[in-house]
């Protein structure tokens, strides 16, 4: 095996583990707070500085891991996460509501700050460790990107078994002890140096992108709002309001995810690849995003229906069809922003980009509890298909070579 792959498994399986735990932590978060009677909106309130948080992490930690290097900002992530779950285990019940919203709300902060300093770091040691070849990108990115999603499937499950089984406070102090021993073996295994590179020398400099760059940022804000605007706050809600148990609403958002993450590690068979990485790939992005964008348009006519039958198992029917589609363009725009972005800064461009993902699930998680509390799943609904639309409006635009980022020159 060589250096390079043994490394890319290092991170890989590295972030797996955190992944897991990010998963269950959201489903105990949001399960373990909707029983204690939340409303919907307020359920959206506790993530919302966990989003925030992402796209702060996203731009810094790109920047810190080319100055620094790749496993310190893994280490950094890890060891947040760990301070964020001990902090949610010291919650007390005793507490008023404010109280206890406002100390979850800081430790999701943390979270999210964890969490993209660790995501930023992990995809950008793909590109720092891949070999030459838009081929062999697309499918560490396939896999990374898919195999990540089947952990964070597995942890949703995991999430409301542990709720179930041990209750929230033991659940966290698990999850911190597993992440204990994922950072002392990232710690011992991975190369200091692993993505160390120049970093930009001003602010002016880190979002000078190219023209790509800005445009798939922008179409990943409304691909993520669209995504996590049902499927975050009103999907859950909506199932455990309509009878589910913790661990079957668990259940059914770990086998999607997982499902989904398996179309993504399977991407690069369902698009036709060409020699330069992207004279066929971004038509293809454009074709599938325009077949994500009639998917939640039909579910919200279906609910309009007057009596239809199990409106709870339309949603779920939906929601794995809306799957395929939308795992494939997750997909293409992983792959995609590593084919556009430079060597060099990798690091940096993944965590733009990533800040625009971020940002995309702030306002699809805001619109969520607001949607929901407002007009039901079916608002929820209508708000993803308008986002969709706007996302396969910006791919249109996309260039269809590489470019210098804006504001160089070819001597420079």
């Amino acid at each position: 095996m060589t250096e390079s792959a043994r490394n890319y498994l290092i991170v890989t399986a590295s972030y797996w583990g955190f992944t897991l735990v990010d998963g269950a932590l959201r489903m105990l978060v949001l399960l373990h707070f909707f029983q204690l009677g939340y409303s919907p909106f307020t359920l959206a309130f506790l993530f919302l500085l966990y989003e925030f948080a992402g796209i702060v992490a996203n731009l810094a930690g790109g920047w810190l891991a080319t100055r620094f290097g790749i496993p310190r900002m893994l280490a950094v992530g890890q060891a947040l996460q760990i301070g964020g779950l001990l902090m949610l285990s010291a919650l007390d019940p005793a507490w008023t509501a404010a109280v206890s919203v406002a100390w979850v709300v800081a430790a999701q902060g943390i979270a999210g700050l964890a969490k993209d300093f660790t995501k930023t770091a992990s995809k950008s040691a793909i590109k720092a460790t891949s070999a030459e070849g838009s081929g062999q990108l697309f499918k560490w990115v396939a896999w990374f990107t898919g195999s990540k999603n089947a952990m964070k499937g597995l942890g949703f499950f995991v999430g409301g078994l542990l709720l179930e089984a041990v209750g929230f406070k033991m659940a966290l102090w698990l999850m911190a002890a597993l992440l204990a021993v994922i950072f002392v073996a990232g710690m011992v295994l991975l190369p200091r140096q692993l993505g160390k590179a120049k970093s930009s020398k001003s602010v002016r400099e880190l979002f000078a992108k190219s023209r790509g760059i800005n445009l798939l940022a922008a179409a990943r804000v409304f691909l993520f709002g669209a995504r996590d605007v049902w499927f975050v706050v009103g999907v859950p809600v909506f199932l455990y309001a309509n009878g589910w148990r913790f661990i079957e609403v668990g259940g059914f958002l770990a086998a999607w995810t997982i499902a989904y993450g398996g179309v993504q590690a399977i991407a690069p068979s369902l698009v036709t690849r060409s020699a330069d990485g992207l004279s066929r790939e971004i038509p293809a992005a454009r074709v599938w995003s325009a077949l994500l964008v009639t998917v939640p348009v039909a579910l919200a006519g279906l609910l309009q229906i007057d009596g239809l039958w199990r409106p709870d198992l339309v949603v779920v029917i939906g929601l794995a069809l809306f799957g395929l589609p939308f795992a494939v363009n997750s997909s293409l725009h992983s792959y995609l922003i590593l084919a556009y972005a430079g060597s060099e800064k990798a690091a940096e461009d993944v965590g733009f980009y990533y800040a625009a993902n971020a940002m995309g699930r702030l306002f699809g998680i805001l619109l969520s509890g607001v949607l929901y509390q407002v007009g039901g799943m079916t608002a929820c609904l209508v708000g993803s298909a308008a986002m969709l639309a706007l996302c396969w409006l910006i791919t249109l635009l996309l260039p269809m070579r590489s470019e210098l980022p804006l504001g160089t020159s070819q001597h420079a």
